[in-house]
């Protein structure tokens, strides 16, 4: 029996997708624990992408069942649709796919709100969403889960004194549209008939599933670096991406968790607002950007590039618990003739023995690299580490060293199967 977490131990878009879906080859459950259709998780099968938003990675595997935990806010239409396009493509989730009852609604307001919030000075950078509206509402105790559309009296109640609030809100400080409560009622409604069959009390079914031995497979969205709480605040998202949040987001207990795999790229990319020390704000960023096709999977929009960071990389072990990573997208690197790490950040003359969240502190580090020479040949053909260049296997080690986590696999191509194991 295993429970693995993985999770993004950079700023999110390390390739967790891919992973999920070639290591989800041997296992019976994968289950989303947080975030919400924020996320974008890609996955190449034989030579067609499919990006996933909120349905687990490993739905393209016949016979394991997805589970989406308590602790993601879904919006309806954004689950309908996946699902529809999963359809398309001949993919079953009737009897593959399950949603706990206590998951929380992102509503209509959640996202206009988002968006309001977002044409503001100190935005951050969100996808618009409505996911941190959403979270907002949860921790208030005034959101609505999908258990209550069982109860329409109950969720008439609670969905008049929402809108009324958001609504004077709306109109008194954003100027904006009003919503009508009857219509949001009938919209919600018929969504829990369509996605009835899906819903049941999902931590009940993890735990039997891990009393019978079963293995899991935990599937983070976002990345550790964007924790609500340990993350690089205020730029951060609205939920929890480490492992703590696996637990808290499935009601499984942690003493079930048996390995945290933490999914890395052979660089450092980040979206939206906030800190980032090893970024290359030139024609280097440029480069990695285009040649990894560095757009966000939900927004397009263009992520910030930079050279690996190995101080960012130590705190997301620490702070997760990470037993070995996953390094995707060696093969942008090919074609360097040098390469960078960040291996230690300075602050006033000063090294710094830890990473500082502290956004305001972070943005004031200057990096310490090491250059390291690049191997220049096409590695996307290889499928064995012996057959990799020996600059790529020694970079590759080398990470290992600067860190001191285990490399198990590494990806040289967005393919299922340009997947090397270690």
């Amino acid at each position: 029996m295993s429970v693995q977490i993985i999770l993004g131990a950079q700023w999110g878009d390390e390739g967790k997708g891919k992973i999920v879906d070639v290591l989800s080859e041997n296992v019976d459950i994968v289950a989303r624990y947080q975030g919400g259709a924020n996320a974008g998780h890609t996955i190449v099968i034989g030579g067609k992408t499919t990006a996933l938003h909120l349905i687990p990675s490993g739905i393209f595997r016949e016979g394991i069942v997805c589970v989406i935990g308590n602790g993601v806010v879904i919006d309806p239409n954004a689950l309908l649709n996946e699902m529809e396009m999963l359809r398309s493509l001949g993919v079953e989730t009737r009897g593959r796919l399950l949603i706990s009852h206590n998951a929380h609604l992102i509503m209509p307001y959640h996202t206009l709100l988002d968006s309001m919030a977002e044409q503001g000075m100190d935005k951050i950078g969100t996808t618009k969403k409505g996911i941190g509206p959403a979270y907002i509402d949860k921790y208030a105790r005034t959101g609505i889960r999908i258990v209550d559309l069982l109860d329409r009296d109950s969720l008439c109640v609670k969905l008049r004194r929402n809108i009324e609030e958001k609504n004077l809100l709306l109109k008194h400080i954003y100027n904006a549209q009003q919503f009508d409560v009857d219509k949001i009622i009938e919209e919600y409604t018929a969504f829990d008939v369509t996605i009835d069959e899906y819903i049941t009390d999902t931590a009940a079914y993890l735990n039997n599933a891990i009393a019978e031995k079963k293995n899991l497979i935990l599937e983070g969205a976002q990345g550790a670096l964007l924790d609500v709480d340990h993350g690089t605040y205020p730029f951060v998202t609205s939920s929890n991406p480490t492992s703590g949040g696996a637990c808290t987001g499935l009601g499984i207990p942690p003493t079930a968790i048996t390995d945290v795999t933490g999914v890395v790229k052979a660089y450092t990319t980040r979206v939206g607002n906030g800190p980032f020390p090893s970024e290359c704000d030139n024609e280097t960023g440029e480069r990695l950007r285009t040649t990894g096709g560095e757009y966000g999977t939900t927004t397009g929009r263009p992520r910030r590039c930079g050279w690996f960071d190995a101080v960012a990389l130590r705190y997301a072990s620490m702070i997760n618990g990470i037993d070995n990573i996953a390094i995707t997208k060696l093969d942008v690197l090919s074609s360097f003739d040098e390469i960078k790490i960040c291996v230690a950040y300075e602050r006033n003359g000063r090294q710094l023995k830890y990473f500082p969240s502290d956004a305001r502190t972070l943005g004031s580090v200057t990096p310490v690299y090491e250059t390291f020479k690049g191997w220049n040949d096409d590695i996307s053909k290889y499928m064995s580490f012996d057959k990799l260049p020996w600059r790529a296997q020694e970079y590759i080690q080398l990470l290992e060293r600067l860190t001191g986590i285990r490399v198990s696999f590494v990806s040289v191509g967005p393919g299922r199967e340009q997947t090397i194991k270690l």
